[in-house]
């Protein structure tokens, strides 16, 4: 035992020692942490394909050892090319700097049109939408709302909010036919645009948005600047495992970390909400293409064909909405993975002889494809293969727990403090694992469908909004993977209970480990199907500071407790009657509030409905510090969130 151990122990003792000495920015140190994993990885590979194979033959262990060996070194791979990418990383926020003083000194400021997409959105999102997109410092700009959903309600809005309103005839191409359209009135116009924003209807941007993202197009050569998407509420798993405060949302690994790694290699790209494009390279390549369900990032691909960059400036410069239900995370993550498998079968695809991409371009693409499509699979494969030796005695690893220990356990250490390392601490194994198998089943189907037949395909909208105050359940999954998680159960039992199988019982340990860390990620997955209920449309966030109101001509000082866009709630041991009017000072602007509740230790307002102070209090509200940062994710919190909610 201490045999098999001492080789991971030993790469986790050397990690301790030289990880607190490196930079995570580094390149230099950046290559030592990867290449060592790599290494390993490699060692591991080495003895996985001379040592554990099944002998040849039509023997079930060979009709599932060697076809799940093929799939086992795709997803090595993949872990390969993420590593490449990964062993460099840019930060563009003082170039950033240095471009809007250079531009303070210049011609007068580029004309931007900001162009708003829209479908079914509610009202309410999308105000605030529109108040922060009129809001921006930028000097010379203008705000189109392209309403896809030809809504009178919507019209009258953006004339009470001053900017312009666009729709069209039909709904071809979904929302590149939406900004397609828009392209070309904007290009009737006798003011064209320098550059076009885009903005999905549930994102708003800060007040520096196109300020800071502006200069970077000072370089002729840079056709896109993308920013990161942060989001102002929960995403599903957040919200169903009650771990909002100690995990952060699902995708901050990939616009904090991922994104600018690969802008370091030139091969950032275009994720739709939240871009600045360049005007004349959308025209060069006649506006946004219509091949693919993810146009945004075939944009980029393009874009890169006529000569233009995408580089990303890593800020938090717009807020948005993360799906608030499974089903939508899941049509989100569908539609992404079917519109990548469209890019791969079109002609700007990694194995295409009409484009013109690069090789690190072309790189890029297969570890995308790669992550999708070897990665999913083996999560699939994962279960099945401890399965169907615990139930039926075929082996497809020739190995017992020991031996993989050796020779696994260094470069999964490894592997998971460079990863930890390079995220700053924000990523957990087990965590990513169970954000695959949400996914897994409809990303899965979308990679044999856009693969077999990658056109023809409608766009899937992401429903945000709507009521969110009951519990519900995700039955389809629930069922999938409930029955997963009992079938697991169930080999376990009769492998080691029901029916031992002696000798083979060490290579039955393996199985078993095996099976049990299946265990714990598919009942993480059982418990986020139970969707818990939203009771608050709009976001609310503690604070602790002093607030004078008013109420009559009596000044006091109350204490705010938390705050959203509609309302507040202030500590007080003498509360007012319920709807007593108040002036307060809150955003840094006076209004009115009434007061609607108590609560046990003050009471709650809602603040005036009037047209200026909506205003305000949006603009405020989405320039201030309302999103919760993760500096670091530890385990230890992640692991007693899940314990309270499975105990809840």
């Amino acid at each position: 035992m201490i045999e098999a151990l001492a080789p991971g122990l030993v790469a986790l003792g050397v990690c301790l020692a030289i990880l607190p000495m490196l930079r995570s920015d580094s390149t230099i140190a950046r290559l030592l942490m990867t290449g060592m994993c790599v290494a390993l990885l490699i060692r591991y590979l080495v003895w996985r394909v001379t040592q554990t194979l099944p002998p040849p033959g039509l023997t079930a262990d060979a009709l599932v050892g060697y076809p799940f060996m093929l799939a086992e070194m795709a997803s090595l791979l993949a872990v390969c090319l993420s590593l490449l990418f990964l062993s460099r990383t840019i930060d563009r926020s003082a170039d950033a700097k240095g471009g809007i003083k250079k531009a303070a000194a210049a011609a007068p400021a580029p004309l931007v049109d900001v162009f708003i997409c829209t479908y079914n959105e509610e009202k309410a999102i999308l105000e605030r939408t529109i108040i922060g997109a009129t809001g921006l410092k930028h000097g010379n700009y203008r705000v189109w709302v392209l309403d896809d959903g030809k809504r009178l309600w919507l019209k009258r809005l953006t004339e009470e909010l001053g900017c312009h309103y666009l729709t069209r005839p039909d709904n071809r191409h979904a929302k590149a036919g939406n900004i397609n359209h828009a392209l070309r009135h904007v290009a009737g116009l006798r003011n064209k645009p320098e550059f076009v924003a885009i903005l999905d209807a549930d994102f708003v941007p800060m007040p520096e948005f196109l300020t800071r993202t502006i200069s970077l197009m000072a370089d002729k050569t840079v056709g896109v600047v993308q920013t990161p998407q942060h989001f102002i509420n929960a995403d599903p798993i957040q919200s169903n495992l009650s771990a909002t405060e100690v995990w952060p949302d699902e995708q901050r690994f990939f616009f904090d970390i991922l994104m600018p790694a690969k802008d370091a290699w030139g091969v950032a790209f275009c994720c739709g909400t939240s871009s600045v494009i360049r005007y004349s390279g959308l025209m060069e390549i006649g506006g946004f293409p219509t091949d693919s369900v993810t146009e945004d990032y075939l944009v980029t691909l393009r874009l890169k064909e006529r000569g233009y960059l995408t580089v990303y400036l890593n800020e938090r410069l717009t807020l948005g909405l993360a799906p608030e239900g499974l089903k939508e995370y899941i049509t989100q993550r569908s539609r992404w993975c079917l519109g990548f498998m469209q890019i791969v079968r079109g002609r700007s695809g990694p194995f295409s002889l009409q484009s013109k991409l690069t090789l690190i371009d072309r790189l890029s693409l297969v570890d995308a494809f790669m992550s999708w499509a070897a990665g999913y699979g083996m999560k699939v494969l994962g279960l099945l293969v401890p399965w169907l030796y615990l139930m039926f005695g075929i082996k497809a690893v020739y190995a017992d727990l020991f031996e993989l220990l050796k020779y696994f356990l260094p470069f999964y250490v490894w592997h998971a403090c460079t990863m930890g390392w390079i995220s700053r601490g924000r990523s957990l194994a087990i965590m990513t694992d169970v954000s695959q198998y949400i996914a897994a089943p409809a990303v899965l189907k979308a990679i044999v469908v856009g693969l077999i037949r990658p056109k023809g395909h409608k766009f899937q909208v992401t429903a945000k909004g709507g009521d969110r105050n009951q519990k519900f359940i995700e039955w389809p999954l629930l069922r999938l993977y409930g029955s997963a998680l009992l079938m697991t159960l169930l080999a376990i039992a009769y492998a080691f209970i029901i029916n031992p199988q002696g000798d083979s019982i060490a290579y039955g340990g393996l199985a078993l480990a095996w099976s049990l860390y299946n265990c714990v990620i598919l009942a993480i997955v059982c418990l986020i199907c139970f969707e818990q209920p939203r009771r608050r449309k709009a976001e609310r966030f503690d604070r602790s500071e002093p607030v004078l109101i008013h109420e009559g001509s009596e000044p006091r000082l109350v204490r705010m407790a938390d705050i959203s866009i509609t309302g507040a709630r202030f500590i007080d041991p003498s509360p007012p009657p319920v709807g007593t009017i108040l002036k307060c000072n809150v955003y840094g602007q006076n209004m009115s509030a009434a007061v609607v509740r108590y609560t046990t230790d003050g009471f709650g307002v809602r603040f005036e409905e009037n047209v200026s102070t909506r205003v305000g209090i949006v603009r405020a509200f989405y320039a201030g510090e309302y999103v919760r940062a993760f500096h670091s994710v530890r385990a230890v919190p992640v692991g007693k969130a899940l314990l309270l909610r499975l105990f809840n």
